[in-house]
Order: C-alpha cells, then structure tokens, then sequence
C-alpha cells in the first residue's frame, strides 16, 4: 500500500461584488510537493453567475478562472506566473487578495492518491 502524502488545498471562489463579500465557490486547487502534483478542476455554473453580476462581467470572470487554469498547468497561455515552478504557482495563486477571483486560506491534508483526493474535495465543497 503506497504511503499518504502531505498536500495543501485551496477552494478557488468567484466574489463578483467584493463590497458586498458574496461569493460562490467554483473550484479547488490541490498541490502535493513530494508528487510533483499542482492542479485544479473549475465547474463554472453561468446561471448561478449571472444571479450576482450581468453577462457582460460573467464573460470577463469566465476569462479570469481561465487563466487561473493556465498558470496552473504552467501552460506558456499562462503568461510569465505560469513558467514558475510548482510550489511558487500555486503560492501566487492562492495568496490574499480583493478580486473577483479569489482563494480561501490554504488548508493541509494527507493522500496516497492527489488526484482522487482533488476530486473528491471538488465534489464536497463545489458541486
């Protein structure tokens, strides 16, 4: 039986108003250094979007949760962040901050399987 491994979470939220602290949790980023594992999965519910904001701005926060996608596959559409190594893309996308497409705090845990674990966080806490 393969050994659990220590990783860091982050549930990725969209705040369309940040003034009125609403918001709406649409995905998770999952990270486990000794596995050399950083991904995330997005599920973006437009209709539950466009509750909060207009479809013109829902357009823009679907093109921010893209890009939020490519830094963290290290993809060259992800721009400069997304050539950084593993633990310092997923420090930049999980770092504080007042936008519309934020992260909670960074919680630990441990796994023998990341990417089933990702999936099942996904489940809990998005869908």
């Amino acid at each position: 039986m393969p050994g659990k491994h220590v990783f860091e979470y982050a549930v990725i939220r969209v705040v369309p108003r940040v003034e009125r602290e609403e918001f709406m949790n649409v995905g998770v980023v999952l990270y486990c250094k000794k596995l050399n594992f950083l991904q995330a999965i997005i599920t973006v519910n437009e209709a539950k979007i466009c509750c909060f904001t207009n479809p013109d701005e829902a357009v823009q926060i679907k093109a921010n949760l893209h890009a939020f996608e490519q830094i963290c596959k290290g993809s060259t559409e992800g721009g400069p962040i997304a050539q950084l190594d593993e633990a310092s893309r997923f420090r930049w996308l999980t770092a504080t901050r007042s936008t519309v497409v934020q992260a909670s705090k960074v919680h630990p845990g441990l796994s023998a399987d990341p990417q089933q674990t990702l999936a099942k966080l996904h489940a809990q806490l998005v869908l």
